[in-house]
């Protein structure tokens, strides 16, 4: 089996060290470069010395164009400007990209769209197996119970992320959107504050919680009059993602340009569902 050169965005942060770990032990991959940004006194260093594996012979480089020089599919979990700007240079090599960088505008999505127009890009805001599920799972209970079933989503996760609600919260929420029938733009109520009124019916309500080292937690409540139905996932690790990237940078690689989410990665898409 030809094996799969993958680099790194990131590769000194706890994500791109786990990220590289991964990638070392998983058949049919290899590690084949990571960037860091100017300035960075991980710049130089061994990417398997930082992820704690051994000395591999992958310097970590400032360049970002290495990583695709270097590399059939790159991975990303930075923060949405360096995602862009990875992205426009996947577009640009023709090259693979996953993007796991939670905290996308509409507006970045949007133009990640576009660059997938010359490069295979998966974008999806959690990489885990069971999240995905848990999506599909989320959909098909919104589209079978009518909106006498309140919907709240419910997150927490650790004091240093930097974003809300999560993109997993919203991606779940785009899920119950979906089985309405109804965009999420219109239904979300993302801020509850002083005398808020009741309730509206047909709404999707968020709730963000922080605090501690919790990796991610996520419920989502279908409640009515004297029933309620919670579908919850917890995150124990961060490895979750690190494996469901690798997956997704295994798949990719040799695939027409495209827009690819997790759905795609794990064969869950219904036949005409694109």
């Amino acid at each position: 089996m030809t094996e799969v050169r993958i680099a790194i965005a990131g590769a000194a942060g706890r994500m791109g060290r786990m990220l590289a770990a991964e990638v070392d032990r998983t058949e049919g991959a290899v590690l084949a470069a990571g960037t860091e940004p100017a300035g960075s006194n991980a710049a130089g260093q061994d990417m398997g010395e930082l992820a704690g594996i051994g000395r591999r012979g992958v310097a970590v480089s400032t360049d970002p164009a290495a990583l695709f020089a270097a590399a059939d599919v790159a991975i990303d979990f930075t923060a949405p400007a360096a995602t862009l700007a990875h992205a426009r240079l996947a577009a640009a090599a023709g090259k693979g990209l996953v993007i796991g960088t939670t905290g996308l505008s509409a507006e970045d999505r949007a133009a990640v769209a576009g660059f997938a127009a010359t490069a295979p890009i998966v974008l999806a805001p959690n990489m885990s197996l069971a999240v995905n599920l848990l999506m599909g799972l989320v959909e098909q209970v919104a589209a079978t119970l009518d909106p006498d079933y309140d919907i709240e989503i419910v997150e927490m996760h650790h004091r240093h992320k930097v974003d809300a609600p999560s993109g997993t919260a919203l991606g779940l929420g785009e899920a119950a959107a979906r089985g309405r029938r109804v965009g999420l733009a219109e239904a979300a109520v993302r801020v509850r504050d002083g005398h808020t009124g009741a309730r509206r019916r047909g709404t999707i309500g968020f709730a963000t919680l922080r605090g501690g080292d919790v990796v991610g937690d996520h419920t989502v409540v279908f409640a009515a009059n004297g029933e309620r139905l919670e579908l919850t996932h917890r995150a124990g690790s961060r490895e979750i993602y690190a494996r469901g990237a690798v997956r997704a940078a295994l798949w990719l690689a040799g695939r027409a340009p495209g827009l690819y989410d997790m759905t795609d990665v794990l064969g869950l898409r219904s036949a005409g569902s694109r």
